[in-house]
């Protein structure tokens, strides 16, 4: 088992990763729509931690947009590349996510994250972060608002209402089923709000989640016990990790 290392220069310190995110955050396109919904690959990616083991097991996993079947999928098994901080867990994560991603045999079109994009205190969360980094179509769709307001949508699946930081639109509350709680939408990278939500949609045809987090989910979590299993007959570090990619 190969375990991805932190990258070389990747950052170490709050004011490191800020300073990260301060200069990736001006190449977030907004102004493209994005891959119209039902059309070609969708992928979802999750991670999963071992806090005593200091790992953390990443997922990619690439669906037919328009009858959601698996097309491919990957892991990864890396060390946690960052301390806990709340508006910094992308850079616990972005390091394996990436390598599960590199590992797909097809390219993984439109990226669905389970977090955050600009719905975030610095507008540039994991979608928008991973979105940018990697040149794709991104969406973060999270199960909580994070610590923006919302009234409540309509009760019916379809039914949605602005996430508002103050007066500024940062996603949508999107009700997936009827009657159930929303989920939290919004954009990451070269994707409009509105299509945002048309692909949750198209991706949610009989629970709450999406179908790209829910396969990424159990199959992270499936990776994390192998991985957690293997280390203790040993196993390998890698050695070969490229430097971070800062910019």
């Amino acid at each position: 088992m190969r375990i991805v290392g932190v990258p070389a220069g990747w950052p170490a310190t709050e004011d490191e990763a800020r300073a990260v995110q301060d200069e990736l955050r001006g190449r977030v396109v907004l102004d493209e729509p994005g891959p119209p919904p039902g059309t070609g690959r969708v992928t979802g990616v999750d991670v999963a931690y071992d806090d005593d083991l200091d790992l953390v097991a990443a997922a990619a996993v690439v669906l037919d947009a328009a009858t959601l079947d698996v097309v491919a999928e990957a892991t990864a098994v890396g060390r946690v590349s960052f301390p806990y901080v709340p508006g910094l867990l992308a850079f616990r994560e972005i390091p394996t996510v990436r390598a599960a991603l590199d590992r797909l045999p097809c390219p993984p079109g439109l990226v669905v994250c389970d977090g955050y994009g600009l719905a975030h205190p610095r507008r540039f969360g994991l979608a928008s972060h991973l979105g940018v980094l990697m040149d794709l179509p991104s969406v973060g769709v999270a199960k909580n608002p994070f610590t923006f307001a919302y009234d409540d949508p309509e009760p019916a699946r379809g039914g949605w209402a602005p996430l508002l930081a103050g007066t500024e639109e940062v996603g949508r509350a999107l009700r997936t089923r009827d009657g159930v709680k929303p989920v939290f939408v919004s954009v990451g990278h070269r994707v409009s709000l509105g299509n945002a939500v048309a692909h949750t949609l198209a991706l949610t045809p009989r629970y709450r989640l999406p179908e790209t987090t829910r396969r990424a989910d159990a199959l992270c979590r499936r990776a994390l016990r192998e991985a957690a299993q293997g280390l203790t007959g040993g196993g390998d570090e890698d050695s070969t990790t490229p430097p971070a990619p800062t910019s």
